[in-house]
């Protein structure tokens, strides 16, 4: 960047030129610019050359300085200096310009000084930013490119070393300056040579727009668009409008501003509404309607500048730019007010597009581009898909493209809904590229590149690995099938099948997804677009599974990201899903009972063969858990075919006489004379897609299977036989506990032993065997007494599937947590007290266990009241024998208290109480209180979590406890390897559903989910938010009404005025006809019957 210096020593200067006549320099002012006296942001500035290049300065812009790439570039030209600007060209400032540029992403260039348009801009930024949201994602950029000669007190900018910032001070900001204006983003400051003179910016302006207008949006789909924007202006302004024109820049006229504008506007509309007559001078008939234009021309330029000299050359420049008539955009602000400039904006640039591009492509596929990349959704269907227009598939895939890159979920939809079919844009090839174009700071593209290292093409088998990692062991591994990698287990080994079957023109990218919604599912939920991904979520199948998979990978992100924002809205995104499957779900449950059951538990050919359940307890949807149905489920697997309401003492009775399960006291939901048929009789009939096909068997032994297979049978049998145990461990530990071998053993200790080998071996036989022996019996029997106690806290985890107990055991562990953080903070003052103590009490004493017992255990036992005051304090006597002789102390004697500083000895230990048992006692009890608190409105719903994983331990333990369990492993050996028979229990939680038994049960899951969107489309409507949208937008069309109704009063007003002026004209006529002897009539002229009702002066 460079400054310029004046070159001139004692010359005269007639004709200024800035090459000649200055010189370059390194530029002296730049940084960042503080305006004082405001608490606004710095803004940055720079004073460059007129004939720096324009890419320099753009890359200034947006590398070094951070402005967001624009979608929109509008450069507001003319209205310089201190002329008073039009109230509705405000108007049209603040609510159309700015509007249209904070929708569409756009910069606006002005002049950026205190005066005229350059200030009205300002302002209405300045409103913008204070009204607009903090979490707006577009941002209004000002950015003032102004001539540095024109710039008030521009000396206190200037700095060689750069101003970081520049305190830049304005004297009077009430009236109209040349001053920086105090609501621009940056400034460039473009320095000709000259001082005090308008203009020298222009130059450079107008390459700078060209350089832009060639570059690419932020999206990469379209080149920036730019538009400038005509208010007012001088005769020079023809100039720069000419020469825009010429290079292809499309202009809005807002007609009625004033000066060039009014003009331009006035030509356009006038000689484009009337076609020019030909001469009648012979012999010039070619030329008649070229010389008739420009007469026409020369009389407007005349009525709008009667004072010009240079006639010709203006007449000229307009000539030239009626020749680009079709890139001007003329604008009546003043009658189309300013709420569609959006509209107007967006149909500038595509009427001056259309000049551009080819005659092969759509006449509206431009208009497309531009409104998706300013992310106007309105604007398309009402311009674009209004049914006027028939799209092809072709002409909406780049779009889609674009909409799914840059997160535009509105338009995704939108061309889904008119002709895009999914099934032939989603290939292979199109999925990878979608995830080649991740951002490089998202979560998902550091795991990828973490997989992928440098071979950038296998991007399918890299994303199933991705998953994997995430998803776990939950399903099996995605897009292997299309690479043929399904019966592969290396993953070297697959990624050398995967490159070999990527080399070349291979058919895998040209190939269709199997499952498109669910592919583009799984990718805006890796990339935490939450929009995006609940729309997508609406339009795959497999509503329940796909919410809960979505909470089970948000979840994992969530561990791994870093930052707080990105994993706070993880985790939200996360629960919303689980509230998804939920809500879907209780339609479901709503709607039919059994075939919720049946999705439940069916494995899904989408999701890797999982199921809901598997995939919940994955995803730690204890919400989803929580559901009635759920839990219905839940409880038939439980119970089996027995009936619910199954007393717990019939059930121990029978275990000790088999024989009450063939009587009334025993109830099952299959008897010999109902026909309704049972729960697993309902599974394998979904499974086989027929009905009652379960083989029958006797009633001794259906009975008997009822009773055993059932997993609460289980569960009391193992809990019977525990309590057993452990009665026998207590008794042997208490009262037959023998001496090692060869006198012990006892026979009940063997028989405690039995049962133990088969749950927890390696403890159990570890301290059986340390107590055989004569040195390490003690210690055994030690051990023994710690393994009772571990086995029975073990109770504890037995009794959570009990609904009340169950509860209370969550809110116990909760709790168990802050007793951790009470003793920490209780031990750094049992030692800090302790030592202090021991220190203070005895001078020496080096017996290692004393200390540890008065150092740590005496003050832990002060704190229950135990406090030995004639110990601590020397002022009591102490009957114990106690010397100070160090030989004697070292050979084991008492050591004698210390009586210097005892007093503080008794300081300490009131504050040590103090702080014990009254802080940090009630701290623990409001720590427990705050945890009872919040956990007890949803300990319910922990219990309903956990109850599934001790369901799932029981149901698939053998029927028999130990020790008798060992003849279940017999059966089941027999059962399964010999004879070959199937498990039926298995269907309980995996269940295979195929063909049309499949198909109905998705068509059914698809219409409960639509249902429930429509109720939630219903509650959103009523909700109170969208009433006051409604209400606003029904004010509007009043208010346009009303504005529509004025004008056409404005305008029958001036038609009877023009009325009234035609009477009277022809009523001279008639007079002066009448008076005149060159004709006589016939019959005598009419008489008046009266006025036309509508143009009465009621109007």
């Amino acid at each position: 960047m460079c400054a310029l210096n004046i070159s001139l020593c004692c010359s005269i200067v007639s004709h200024w030129d800035s090459i000649q006549h200055s010189s370059a320099y390194p530029t002296d002012a730049f940084g960042e610019l503080e305006f004082e006296g405001a608490s606004r942001r710095h803004s940055k500035f720079l004073r460059l050359s007129c004939d720096t290049p324009p890419s320099i300065a753009y890359k200034l812009l947006t590398a070094d300085w951070g402005l967001p790439l624009p979608n929109l570039v509008v450069s507001v030209v003319g209205g310089e200096g201190r002329a008073k600007v039009k109230m509705w060209v405000r108007e049209v400032l603040r609510q159309g310009l700015v509007k249209a540029s904070q929708s569409t992403g756009a910069w606006i260039l002005t002049e950026g000084l205190r005066e005229g348009v350059g200030r009205c801009v300002g302002e209405a930024v300045r409103d913008h930013a204070a009204a607009a949201s903090s979490v707006s994602h577009n941002k209004v950029v000002a950015l003032g490119i102004a001539p540095w000669g024109l710039v008030k007190n521009r000396e206190q900018l200037v700095n060689p070393q750069g101003s970081f910032p520049a305190k830049y001070y304005v004297h009077n900001t009430s009236r109209d300056s040349c001053s920086l204006d105090i609501n621009y983003q940056a400034f460039l400051l473009v320095d000709d040579g000259t001082v005090g003179r308008r203009g020298g910016e222009a130059g450079f302006r107008a390459q700078l727009e060209d350089y832009i207008s060639k570059q690419r949006t932020g999206s990469g789909s379209i080149d920036i668009p730019v538009l400038c924007m005509l208010i007012s202006g001088e005769k020079n302004m023809l100039k720069r409008l000419d020469l825009s024109l010429k290079q292809s820049m499309p202009w809005m006229v807002l007609a009625g501003s004033g000066g060039v504008a009014d003009l331009v506007s006035n030509i356009l509309e006038s000689l484009s509404s009337s076609p020019p007559v030909p001469s009648s001078a012979d012999g010039e008939g070619e030329m008649g309607p070229t010389v008739d234009l420009k007469d026409r021309v020369a009389e407007r330029v005349r009525k709008h500048f009667p004072s010009e000299t240079e006639m010709d050359k203006l007449v000229e420049q307009v000539l030239s730019i009626y020749q680009n008539k079709d890139l001007i955009t003329v604008y009546h602000g003043e009658q189309e007010g300013p709420d569609d400039f959006d509209t107007v904006l967006l149909k500038a640039l595509v009427q001056a597009s259309k000049q551009r591009v080819s005659s092969n492509s759509s006449p509206y596929t431009e208009e497309l581009k531009l409104a998706v990349a300013w992310n106007r959704v309105d604007i398309a269907k009402s311009e674009l898909f209004n049914a006027d227009i028939q799209w092809k598939y072709e002409d909406l895939e780049d779009s889609m493209t674009d909409a799914l890159i840059n997160d535009k979920p509105q338009f995704v939809r939108l061309f889904t809904e008119n002709g895009l079919n999914i099934l032939d844009y989603m290939t292979y090839g199109r999925l990878e590229s979608l995830y080649c174009s991740v951002t490089d700071s998202s979560l998902a593209y550091s795991l990828l590149q973490r997989r992928l290292g440098e071979r950038q093409g296998i991007v399918g088998s890299q994303v199933s690995r991705v998953l994997e990692d995430i998803m776990g062991d939950v399903c099996q591994p995605f897009y292997h099938s299309p690479l043929e990698l399904e019966n592969i287990t290396s993953q070297r080994k697959a990624l050398k099948l995967a490159s070999r079957f990527l080399q070349g023109d291979c058919q895998y990218r040209k190939t269709r997804c199997l499952f498109p919604w669910a592919s583009l599912f799984i990718w805006a939920v890796l990339q935490n677009r939450s929009n995006m991904a609940v729309f997508f979520w609406e339009m795959t199948g497999e509503s329940v599974l796909s919410a809960l998979s979505a909470c089970k990978i948000l979840r994992e992100l969530s561990r791994l990201e870093s930052e707080a924002e990105a994993k706070l809205a993880m985790k939200e995104l996360a629960q919303r899903f689980e509230n998804l499957a939920h809500d879907v779900f209780s339609k479901c449950y709503q709607s039919s009972e059994s075939r919720s059951f049946t999705l439940l538990i069916r494995k899904s050919p989408m999701w890797g063969g999982t199921t809901c359940l598997e995939m919940g307890i994955a995803a730690d949807a204890r919400l989803f858990f929580s559901h009635d149905g759920v839990q219905s489920l839940l409880s038939q697997i439980w119970w089996g075919d027995m009936k619910r309401n199954t007393a717990v003492w019939k059930l121990l009775l029978t275990f000790f006489c088999p024989v009450l399960m063939y009587t009334h006291i025993f109830k099952c939901v299959l008897n010999i004379n109902e026909k309704a048929p049972s729960f697993t009789c309902k599974l394998f009939s979904a499974s086989s897609g027929t009905r009652n096909t379960l083989p029958k068997r006797p009633f001794i032994l259906s009975r008997w299977r009822q009773f055993w297979f059932a997993p609460v049978t289980s569960f009391l049998g193992n809990v019977l036989m525990y309590f057993m145990f452990l009665l026998l461990f207590a008794y042997v530990l208490l009262v037959d506990f023998k001496p090692p071998p060869p006198l012990g053993p006892a026979f009940t200790e063997y028989i405690t032993c039995w049962p133990n080998m088969w749950n927890t071996f390696s403890l159990f036989a570890y301290d059986l065997c340390v107590r055989m022996f004569q040195w390490s019996y003690e210690s055994g029997r030690a051990m023994l007494c710690v393994d009772y106690m571990v086995f029975t806290l073990r109770l504890i985890h037995i009794f959570a599937i009990h609904k009340q107990l169950g509860p209370k055991i969550i809110i116990v562990g909760k709790m168990m947590k802050d007793i951790f953080f009470f003793l920490f903070f209780l031990g750094v003052w049992l030692m800090a007290y302790g030592v202090a103590n021991q220190a203070l009490l005895y001078s020496y004493d080096p017996r290692p266990s004393w200390i540890f017992r008065r150092v740590f255990y005496r003050p832990y036992l002060h704190i229950y009241g135990q406090v030995p005051v004639e110990e601590i304090d020397v002022g009591k006597e102490w009957d114990t024998n106690c010397t100070d002789n160090l030989t004697l102390i070292e050979e084991g004697m008492e050591p004698c208290r210390s009586e210097h500083n005892n007093w503080l000895v008794v300081i300490l230990l009131v504050i040590y109480l103090l702080v014990t048992n009254i802080l940090l006692v009630n701290l623990l009890i409001a720590m427990f209180s705050y945890t009872f608190s919040k956990v007890q409105g949803q300990s319910d719903t922990y219990w309903k979590f956990q109850r599934y994983n001790l369901i799932v331990e029981y149901h698939s333990r053998p029927s028999l406890a130990p020790p008798f369990i060992i003849l279940s492993h017999v059966h089941l050996f027999i059962k399964r390897y010999i004879r070959k028979v199937p498990s039926i229990k298995i269907l309980h939680f995996v269940l295979e559903v195929d063909g049309k038994a499949a198909n109905k049960l998705m068509t059914w899951e698809a219409i409960q989910k639509e249902s429930f969107l429509i109720d939630q489309s219903k509650i959103q409507r009523g909700s109170d938010s969208e009433r006051l949208k409604r209400m606003s937008v029904k004010v509007d069309n009043v208010l346009k009404h009303m504005a529509e109704t004025r004008d056409h009063d404005r305008r029958l007003r001036a038609l009877e005025s023009e009325l009234e002026y035609c009477s009277s004209a022809l009523s001279w006529i008639v007079e002066t006809l009448s008076q005149s002897n060159m004709a006589k009539p016939s019959r005598p002229p009419p008489t008046p019957k009266g006025t036309l009702p509508c143009f009465s002066s009621s109007l």
